[in-house]
């Protein structure tokens, strides 16, 4: 193998390539308004977005401190684990479904929550990765993902997305529903771009792809997993020798090239049995495992389903 080939994978985009198997799907998105004193606990479900228009909030993931964000900040806390909002630390918080007839207006979709003191707005919304919970290829993310506006304000694709996100939700049109899904999508893609793109989070496959030979070694992946890679061919894809390879694409990416590679094929075979298009047997064959029973246990190890069961979560979705 040349390096010649490892050049031309690594235009491969890894991240679009990583979030079409997934299945990222938006789901809704509304106004959030909001009176002091308040405060708002969202249980463990979808994952959640919350870009403030006006004022400011608390956010504080499950096991995660509390970060405050203000007008012009975004936060993803794509784990879909549960987290509080409120105005202040010690405000009192009550348990709300982020659709709750409560407190959801569902015709004008708004949520309003708090007392008469000054209010702070957020354009808020959720959204979940079909088929199954946060698969395992996103464990790289962390609880709470910040986008602040910076010196300069609100970043330009930041302020273009959620504007027409509010558009769209206040002015339902037909088709509405699909924009909102496609600008949810367009936003969370953007916002681990830019995550993934920080001196201080490159941690994981994502942090990886920032590592240019090691997202060289990734695109290469990518774009022939089936191939019968080693460490030995990997590693001259990176230009590197075999120890020093192992050592640097492990500590980028969080594990072994090899333990990753074989999570990715188990990602793309489960796309391929929900979709039809491919046999347990085959899918065993394609992932490299010995036997079906192996793919199995390994299969069911990764998602916490059999792949026999995969058909049935897509219809199901």
């Amino acid at each position: 193998m040349t390096t010649d080939f490892g050049m031309s994978a690594a235009r491969t985009d890894v991240l679009s390539q990583v979030l079409t198997l997934i299945r990222l799907r938006g789901e809704l998105v509304y106004t959030t308004r909001l009176g002091q004193p308040w405060g708002l606990r969202f249980p463990a479900g979808p994952a959640h977005f919350h870009y403030v228009e006006t004022g400011g909030a608390w956010v504080t993931p499950v096991d995660a401190p509390p970060m405050w964000i203000e007008a012009g900040d975004l936060v993803l806390l794509p784990l879909g684990k549960g987290h509080v909002i409120a105005d202040a630390p010690d405000s009192p918080v009550e348990d709300v479904d982020a659709v709750a007839p409560g407190h959801f207006d569902r015709d004008r979709l708004i949520l309003s929550h708090g007392g008469d003191g000054p209010t702070s707005q957020l354009v808020s919304g959720f959204f979940s990765f079909e088929g199954s919970p946060l698969p395992a290829v996103m464990s790289a993310l962390p609880a709470l993902i910040h986008v602040p506006k910076g010196e300069a304000g609100t970043p330009a694709w930041l302020a273009a997305i959620s504007h027409f996100l509010v558009d769209e939700a206040q002015k339902p049109d037909p088709g509405s529903s699909l924009m909102i899904s496609r600008l949810i999508d367009l936003l969370v893609i953007r916002t681990l771009r830019s995550w993934a793109g920080s001196e201080a989070n490159r941690v994981g496959w994502l942090g990886g792809l920032a590592e240019e030979r090691i997202g060289r070694v990734l695109s290469a992946m990518h774009a022939d997993p089936f191939q019968r890679w080693t460490v030995e061919t990997l590693a001259e894809v990176a230009s590197m020798s075999r120890s020093i390879f192992a050592e640097r694409f492990a500590a980028a990416v969080g594990e072994p090239p090899l333990r990753y590679l074989s999570r990715w094929r188990l990602t793309i075979a489960a796309d391929m049995l929900r979709s039809g298009g491919l046999k347990v047997t085959e899918a065993a064959y394609r992932t490299g495992y010995s036997s079906d029973a192996a793919f199995s246990r390994a299969f069911k190890s990764h998602f916490g389903y059999a792949p026999s069961e995969a058909k049935a979560l897509q219809t199901a979705v």
